[in-house]
């Protein structure tokens, strides 16, 4: 009974060796007498013991943190970078043949293309430009990678550090930058009023009544605040004065005796 225990125990362990279980994310290396053999899809695969190795192989999207470094632009400006690449392993026997280990190989190239690509740009292209910087990282990247098995999805700049002699400088630009555009707008402002001013003044020169409604207008403004001083424009003024002789004039033309006719002055009496 002992005897057919222990055989029956080696029978199970040789049978639990030969099982190897790759997830849905994953794909199986499988290796015979140390020459590749095939590639294994995700499910239940068995293998020869003490002849098969069967390595697994994760071809989900890997986050990779690019360490922050300090990096001298092309205007020999000193600004510390740091980024985030993302890529998956699209070829698995390549990623286990071409390359030890993948993570490693792909921290240490991704920061020396970040440093060799922002030291071609200056510090402005730097900061407004990083689409373009990504997308140069990411296409080198690419390039280097692909006889890794490995595709590079994603290269994003997460964090651009800048001395503070710099910060202090580009705020005295920004704030320049800002007072010139108010100044700008002032003067523009100032051009579009004396334009319209213009149009006014040509407009109530061909019609003068429009001055003087303009006047009253003013003064019913200037009644609203219940002042208890009424200031009246000149031009009113004027206009009352000659309104005041106007009026004069017409009393003493009606006052005048109305002249006789020819008839009149030779009979002496109406005709």
């Amino acid at each position: 009974m002992t005897i057919v225990a222990i055989t029956v125990a080696v029978v199970l362990l040789v049978l639990l060796s030969c099982v190897r279980i790759v997830t849905q994310y994953e794909k199986g290396v499988l290796f015979r007498l140390g020459r590749l053999k095939a590639v294994r899809e995700p499910g239940l695969r068995l293998i020869i013991p003490f002849v098969d190795v069967l390595r697994r192989v994760s071809l989900r999207v890997v986050t990779r943190p690019i360490q922050s470094q300090g990096i001298i632009t092309k205007d020999n400006v000193s600004v510390d970078i740091s980024a985030v690449a993302y890529y998956k392993i699209v070829d698995a026997a390549k990623s286990v043949l071409a390359i030890e280990n993948v993570a490693a190989a792909i921290d240490q190239i991704a920061q020396t293309t970040l440093r060799g690509v922002v030291g071609r740009h200056t510090l402005d292209e730097t900061l407004s430009e990083t689409e373009v910087i990504n997308a140069n990282i990411r296409e080198i990247l690419d390039e280097t990678t692909t006889e890794w098995g490995v595709l590079v999805t994603l290269v994003q700049l997460k964090d651009i550090q800048l001395p503070d002699t710099m910060k202090r400088a580009m705020a005295r630009q920004a704030e320049a930058e800002r007072e010139k555009r108010a100044k700008i707008i002032a003067a523009e402002g100032e051009a579009l009023a004396a334009a319209s001013l213009g149009q006014a003044s040509d407009t109530m020169m061909a019609h003068p009544l429009a001055l003087q409604l303009r006047n009253l207008q003013t003064l019913v403004e200037i009644g609203v605040d219940k002042n208890s001083t009424v200031v009246f424009p000149a031009p009113l003024m004027s206009t009352i004065g000659e309104l005041g002789t106007f009026l004069n004039r017409e009393s003493a033309a009606a006052a005048r005796p109305a002249p006789r006719s020819v008839a009149e002055s030779v009979n002496g009496s109406p005709a």
